[in-house]
């Protein structure tokens, strides 16, 4: 038979188990919390992690909550002017975060027109082949602003798009943005005939045309440099 004593005794041994497990539950919370943290920090160091997130979130959204558009239509993004994407001094959006931001939304609208689906579908890909951006005035920082992207021409290995940015706050177009997306193992002309509205290629503006003229004189002259 148990005496009191012999009772207490049970009582204290159950009580300093129960702390000692209770301190080792909080000792490995601990160092969970710490590997976890020396992970992210390392991913951060190793990967530009804000990037794939964006790409994911920009993706996701349009798929889940935005209609699908025509390829001939025109798409918009929404973003604002961080402390992230300032110049060194920390008051408007610095140059190469434009070219960032336009990546964005050109996947977003390969995503909402369908047409990247249709490229892989073919067992193609799109690759940026030539960039130009016209700055026309800089977006200050914490100021919104949307990114419009519209398919503007094709030919038979390239579709080409014009981006802008325009804050929210005054609607005036900050930058302007002509790309050049070469695409890969499949005819365009064709491509785009599967598509509703763009049997026929539109007109080839103006501007367009100064700039192809501007990067095959570049051509010419970087094949007699060789």
């Amino acid at each position: 038979f148990f005496t009191r004593d012999d009772e207490h005794q049970v009582a204290t041994a159950g009580h300093y188990l129960n702390c000692v497990c209770t301190d080792w539950t909080y000792f490995y919370s601990i160092m969970f919390s710490c590997v976890l943290l020396v992970g992210l920090l390392v991913l951060y160091m190793v990967w530009d992690v804000n990037y794939f997130l964006r790409c994911v979130v920009t993706l996701g959204y349009g798929m889940l909550f935005q209609r699908k558009r025509k390829v001939t239509e025109e798409t918009s993004i929404y973003s604002l002017c961080t402390t992230q994407d300032v110049d060194i001094f920390i008051r408007h959006m610095n140059n190469a975060r434009y070219l960032r931001e336009l990546d964005f939304a050109r996947f977003h609208f390969y995503g909402l027109t369908g047409i990247y689906g249709k490229i892989k579908a073919k067992r193609g890909g799109a690759v940026q082949g030539a960039s130009s951006v016209r700055y026309r005035r800089t977006i200050p920082i914490f100021n919104a602003y949307k990114i419009t992207t519209r398919l503007v021409w094709w030919d038979e290995k390239a579709i080409y798009l014009e981006q802008q940015f325009i804050t929210l706050s005054d609607g005036f177009v900050r930058a302007v943005a002509m790309s050049k997306q070469c695409i890969t193992n499949v005819n365009v002309i064709e491509l785009m005939k599967e598509f509703p509205g763009a049997e026929q290629r539109p007109e080839k503006p103006a501007e367009l045309q100064l700039w192809l003229d501007s990067i095959e004189t570049s051509s010419q002259k970087l094949r007699k440099d060789k």
